[in-house]
Order: C-alpha cells, then sequence, then structure tokens
C-alpha cells in the first residue's frame, strides 16, 4: 500500500515561507511521478506546522492521517523541515507525533530531520556562487539545545565559512568584526534558514546597520535555501531513505 508524506516546519505569521512549502509540495510530486512504483499510484503529500496555527501539530498530523486512510495510505512519513536539532526537533515533534499516534490506526514514520542530509552543503554553494567575495559568513539562528549548533560548526567547515548565529554568540556582528579586523573587505553573508521571511527581512536590516558600521567593508547578502527542484529531491531523499 502506498505511503502518505508530510512535511513539518515552524509555521510563520508571514506567508511567505507557507506559499513556499506549497511549492515544494508540487515539486515533491513531480519527482514522486517519475519514480516508479510511485507513477503508477501518485502518493499523498501535505503540510503541517509546529506553530502559529488553529490547531496544535498533532491534531493537524490526525486530520491529515484520517484523509491519506481513506486515500488507501497505510503509513505516514514525517520529514522536519528544520535545519538544526534544536527542541523542535528533539523534543516538540516527537512528542505531538505520539499523542497523534494514540488516536491513528496509521504507522507514522519520523524521517531524519532535513539539517542531516549529506547534500545540504552543494545546495549552500550554490547559493554561494551567486556572488564573489573574500570570506563568507554562514548565519544560523541557533538553538540553547546543547549540541545543537554542532552541525552549524561543521557545514561552515565545509564550506570555508565562519558560523554565526541569530540568537547566541558569536553574532554576525561579531564575525564581522573579526574579518574586518584582518583587512577583509568583501564578505557574503549566507542565511541559514529556509525561507524568506520575517527573520530575513530583520537580517537584511541588520546588514544594512552594518554597512554603516564598516563602511570599508562590502558586505553582501545571499538569498536563503527556497523552494527549489535541488531541495525538493533532498526531501525526497530522506522520506525515500
Amino acid at each position: 500500500m502506498p505511503s502518505a508524506y508530510l512535511l513539518v516546519s515552524h509555521g510563520s505569521r508571514d506567508q511567505r515561507p507557507e506559499i513556499a512549502m506549497n511549492q515544494l509540495v508540487d515539486l515533491i510530486g513531480d519527482i514522486q511521478s517519475s519514480h516508479p512504483p510511485h507513477s503508477e499510484s501518485k502518493n499523498l503529500i501535505g503540510t503541517a506546522y509546529l506553530e502559529l496555527r488553529p490547531t496544535p501539530l498533532h491534531e493537524q498530523i490526525q486530520e491529515f492521517g484520517k484523509v491519506a486512510q481513506s486515500h488507501g495510505c497505510d503509513r505516514l512519513k514525517i520529514v522536519p523541515l528544520f535545519l538544526l536539532p534544536g527542541v523542535h526537533v528533539m523534543t516538540d515533534i516527537p512528542e505531538e507525533v505520539t499523542k497523534a499516534q494514540a488516536a491513528l490506526d496509521l504507522a507514522i514514520e519520523v524521517k531524519p530531520y532535513l539539517g542531516t542530509h549529506p547534500r545540504l552543503a552543494q545546495l549552500l554553494r550554490k547559493q554561494m556562487s551567486a556572488l564573489e567575495v573574500q570570506k563568507w559568513i554562514l548565519l544560523s539562528h541557533g538553538s540553547r539545545r546543547p549540541g545543537s549548533v554542532e552541525p552549524v560548526e561543521a557545514i561552515a567547515a565545509t564550506l570555508g565559512a565562519l558560523p554565526a548565529y541569530w540568537v547566541l554568540l558569536p553574532s554576525l556582528q561579531l564575525q564581522i568584526q573579526e574579518l574586518a579586523s584582518f583587512g577583509v573587505t568583501e564578505i557574503g553573508i549566507l542565511p541559514y534558514f529556509l525561507f524568506a521571511g520575517g527573520i530575513t527581512d530583520a537580517l537584511a536590516q541588520s546588514v544594512e546597520q552594518s554597512r554603516m558600521q564598516f563602511p570599508g567593508v562590502s558586505l553582501q547578502l545571499a538569498e536563503p535555501l527556497g523552494a527549489s527542484s535541488f531541495l525538493a529531491d533532498l526531501i525526497w531523499d530522506l522520506l525515500e531513505s
């Protein structure tokens, strides 16, 4: 019997992340339609959100699970679209899934979160290729959960970039100051965020302020990951792993 797929993200008051999530659903649908046996019976794909929704995540999972069962699915695969192993990934989502499972006669399988995919660095390099700079800073949201920033440091090292965090130290401003003190005059800032939204807007304002603070340094802000066929491929890999 076919599986149903559910993409779970944080949730936002901004409409842009939800639009991007829907674009990912379409892109993943295109991928599965070209992969037998999925091409013969298209699997159900949906979205759900951890926060900022009228209903809690476990109720969203239950509702989608019932729809999946009505379509003949016997398994629900969930991919957390998060980049860090923070509290949301390691605690909140598992708790919500446990609540949902208690009310569903449907096997639920939580796949590895997006940030674990080994090809994520390739996607980040693609974002970096649009700009020519001397040094890069990889800016992540950050999490206070112990061990949660280690993957950021690892991927930053792979990219040859300095890590910085929105809610932790070292901050973006501190890393810009560090590079400027070594005479670097061209710095690229790579947002380690899935989609454009409120935080990336605030980041753009922060970069503008830093430009005034460091007039001798060219600061270039790259795009967040965004909905793309490459990202959809990574999610498909996790769903089918």
